[in-house]
């Protein structure tokens, strides 16, 4: 007769309370997730956590209370969840998960990652380091009402980067800084627009007309004689937005002046930009000034919600402009603000600003809980969502520690029941990809860049870093010398970060060895010259997208707006002997299509 310890078998109950098991996040999922793991009996937990707590973060972490504000979360988190059961030993570390201490030896202390992050950099590293110390991994992620939580072993599944994932969307330049078409290219413009007048220059977020547009092909000489902007301080300027801002004093009328108004007249001295789209129409302060309303009716409704005139937009600028020019004199000479959604001034300048230019290129204003939601790229966070997936997690976790890694699912949350009626359908876990680049027995890729163009330090930085998720790469050349092109000891190639590849002799089928002994991970990089790149594209990886699945004739209108995320009733996929039934189309598809789906949640 089988013994029960509460609700689990004797052996089970007492696994969980001898083994140790390490929590990665102690946000939304990660609250829930601690609470869960005490209350069933876990008694060794260590949870990590780089946060620090918000008043945001109260309505939806329910171990944090208003007087926990500005303190650690994997602190306050422990202390908590004590309160549950005294007897659990728990550590917490105030941390990044990426800090080199963190090793491979530091995750083999442990039978069991439960990964609660919001962040792809630090899914990927602590995927690689669950696979180097071979521990089992259970991830999960969140999206409104949509959740997933599945579960990564080495040699046995798909690891966390085993498929692609959608890349964060990106706008062309020219499109930022010539012809907005929706309001997140005004909202990106307002944000660079802040680094430029405020923050940490970067030539790469530029905000004056884009006078090299393709699209416009027009000659600046010919044509320059036609802009009749202001003769003194608001002119067009070919100088540094921040260095021509402090010269004026931060005037907010000459800046306004300058930026809806002058620089608005000189793109519409690009002809061929406005032949087929409506051509902006530029702004004046004094006239603004000289026709705003006497009285404004007071609006209706919550304040973050309220979408204001345009002189109110005027004056939300004129405000916040002084108030970050007085942050910025308190720092003192040479200092730089940071730009953060839950700053009042940088969030009231980026609603102003992006607002000014939405109305300027006849876009319907947003409120400023539209405009944060966008410039944060939040996605909604509820509550029992979290709960519903950190209970899921514990449930994968008992699995595992039973001995039955072959009965554990990726399980889908769905927003509204699919065809067979359920909220949450399982699927069996894929195994490993061959072609996966992290945990491929020799993991493989190719490069597609530039060697003349491209930097030593965006080797570094953009692509072994940034795209391949690596902590402190070693590069060296595979050319029968083991030429090393990157250490990660600091200063011993500093001296190499501003030569260009082609200054070491790579070339078209160069091999590069890229070595991060953190993650204990090598990948192998196949270098394929080309001079043939898309405008501001650096580089781009052969093969790195997924076949897509061809949708079914019938009907084909609908499945692609459901499978771009803009169906409310869109669910997540079942499976069954290796096809997946995608209840997003609704149809059986191939894996690709489902990948597609549901890799946002991650």
């Amino acid at each position: 007769m089988v013994q029960l310890v509460g609700s689990l078998r004797r052996e089970l109950a007492e696994s969980l309370s001898t083994c140790k098991v390490l929590v990665v996040g102690a946000g939304g999922i990660g609250c829930e997730l601690l609470k869960n793991l005490v209350l069933t009996g876990f008694k060794n937990i260590e949870v990590i956590d780089l946060d620090t707590i918000d008043v945001s973060n109260l309505n939806r972490q329910f171990l944090f209370q208003k007087k926990h504000v500005g303190k650690s979360k994997a602190q306050v988190a422990k202390e908590s969840a004590l309160q549950f059961c005294p007897s659990a030993n728990i550590t917490a570390y105030h941390d990044s998960i990426m800090n080199p201490d963190y090793n491979v030896e530091f995750f083999r202390k442990f039978m069991l990652v439960m990964n609660a992050l919001d962040n792809r950099a630090a899914r990927n590293h602590v995927n690689r380091m669950c696979l180097a110390a071979d521990i089992p991994l259970i991830e999960s992620g969140t999206a409104g009402y949509l959740g997933q939580v599945t579960v990564i072993k080495k040699g046995m599944t798909e690891c966390y980067e085993c498929q692609p994932k959608p890349t964060q969307k990106t706008f062309p330049g020219c499109t930022i800084r010539n012809t907005p078409s929706e309001p997140i290219h005004c909202i990106v413009w307002a944000k660079y627009l802040f680094n430029q007048l405020f923050g940490e220059e970067d030539a790469d977020q530029e905000v004056s007309p884009d006078t090299a547009d393709p699209e416009a092909a027009w000659n600046p000489e010919d044509t320059a004689a036609r802009a009749t902007a202001s003769e003194k301080d608001g002119d067009i300027k070919r100088v540094s937005t921040k260095e021509w801002a402090r010269s004026t004093g931060y005037d907010s009328v000459k800046l306004f002046n300058k930026l809806f108004k002058d620089d608005i007249m000189y793109l519409l001295t690009m002809d061929k930009l406005w032949k087929k789209r409506k051509a902006p129409i530029p702004l004046d302060w004094q006239q603004l000034e000289n026709m705003r309303p006497q009285e404004e009716s007071p609006a209706s409704g919550l304040k973050d919600q309220q979408v204001l005139g345009v002189w109110g937009y005027c004056q939300l600028f004129q405000h916040s402009v002084e108030t970050l020019r007085l942050q910025l004199q308190e720092k003192g000479e040479g200092s730089e603000l940071v730009w953060d959604k839950d700053d009042p001034p940088a969030m009231d300048f980026v609603t102003a600003a992006a607002n000014l230019r939405m109305h300027i290129f006849s876009m319907n204003m947003k409120s400023r809980f539209d405009v944060k939601s966008m410039a944060g790229n939040i996605i909604p966070a509820i509550a029992t969502t979290n709960a519903v997936i950190a209970g899921l997690i514990v449930l994968e976790g008992l699995k595992i520690l039973s001995g039955e890694l072959e009965s554990c699912r990726t399980i889908f949350l769905n927003k509204c029941p699919n065809l067979r009626k359920k909220l949450l359908v399982p699927c069996i876990l894929d195994p490993p990809s061959a072609n996966c680049y992290v945990c491929a027995s020799k993991p493989e890729v190719t490069v597609k860049l530039n060697v003349q163009k491209t930097t030593v330090l965006s080797l570094q930085d953009r692509i072994l870093k940034e795209r391949f998720g690596m902590v402190a790469p070693d590069v060296q050349i595979e050319d029968g010398k083991g030429t090393i092109l990157i250490s990660s000891e600091e200063g011993e190639t500093e001296a190499n970060n501003n030569k260009f590849l082609g200054d070491f002799g790579i070339r078209n089928g160069s091999r590069l060895q890229a070595d991060d002994f953190l993650q204990d991970y090598t990948l192998l990089i196949n270098v394929l010259h080309t001079e043939e790149l898309e405008r501001d594209v650096e580089f781009e990886v052969v093969g790195e997208a997924p076949d897509k699945a061809p949708p079914p004739q019938n009907n084909q209108e609908e499945v692609n707006s459901i499978t771009n995320g803009n169906k409310d009733s869109a669910q997540p996929s079942t499976s069954s002997k290796g096809e997946h039934h995608c209840s997003f189309c609704l149809h059986g598809c191939t894996k690709a299509c489902r990948i597609k789906c549901f890799s946002i949640l991650f």
